[in-house]
């Protein structure tokens, strides 16, 4: 078994550097940037990879528990190979953790689209949900982060978050001067939010153990989704502007 292991991880080394070794020697060509956009590409790929493997393997064990080889193990390569993208096991960890964050980030991008909070809040709600579904082992790892104390990732927090939590705060409290809003504190109605659609990642055994299921099935948590939403516009009193506006007339 461990040298099927190693033939694995020998072919899978040997096609990664063979890959940007084709995409390096190709450079010197006449068609230099499409070249260089498919080494990019290559090396984008490789790295996702590893991330992937990482994510697991630290939401399996956290950080402490975890060791850059068995995540080169899960990824099918030498540790060296690892090593040559991300050369310590906590820049690997702070690079998943910043992917997780970016995520979050994008999901925020509702409250940029619309002015209507039913709509921007909502969707926020089902992006976060989408997420808690699609990538529960990200979730995990930001939450036992946070859990012991976020050693790692103050800056994170206090330079990326902080600004970001700000500006959707900002949104929130526009809107409630409106009136499209019932009186609330925004800081808190983000932490519900986080509070109730990440549950659905970072509890997920629980919530299976409680439903009876083995997993939720995607219609059970696209009903769950629009349920959540319901109960988080409901707790906000949110009101479309052309329902105010109807309601003036």
């Amino acid at each position: 078994m461990n040298q099927a292991r190693h033939g694995l991880q020998a072919a899978r080394s040997e096609t990664m550097r063979h890959d940007e070794a084709a995409a390096e020697t190709a450079e010197s060509d006449t068609a230099a940037t499409p070249l260089r956009r498919r080494k990019a590409h290559i090396r984008e790929s490789n790295e996702a990879h590893l991330l992937a493997c990482a994510e697991a393997v630290f939401a399996e064990r956290g950080l402490e528990g975890a060791s850059t080889a068995m995540i080169a193990e899960r990824a099918g390569l030498p540790k060296a190979n690892l090593h040559y993208y991300f050369p310590t096991k906590l820049a690997l960890y702070r690079r998943v953790l910043e992917d997780v964050f970016e995520d979050w980030h994008r999901a925020a991008d509702t409250f940029e689209c619309s002015d209507d909070p039913v709509e921007a809040i909502g969707g926020y709600v089902r992006a976060k949900m989408e997420l808690s579904r699609r990538r529960p082992l990200g979730s995990k790892v930001w939450a036992s982060e946070i859990i012991h104390g976020a050693q790692h990732m103050q800056d994170i927090l206090g330079e990326r978050v902080k600004p970001w939590l700000d500006s959707r705060v900002s949104v929130i409290e526009h809107w409630v001067a409106r009136g499209l809003l019932a009186p609330i504190d925004a800081q808190t109605l983000m932490f519900m939010i986080w509070a109730t659609t990440q549950h659905y990642a970072d509890f997920d055994a629980q919530i299976r153990a409680l439903k009876g299921k083995r997993a939720l099935t995607l219609k059970a948590f696209d009903t769950a989704t629009e349920e959540v939403v319901r109960l988080v516009i409901r707790a906000c009193g949110a009101v479309s502007p052309a329902d105010v506006e109807a309601a003036r007339r």
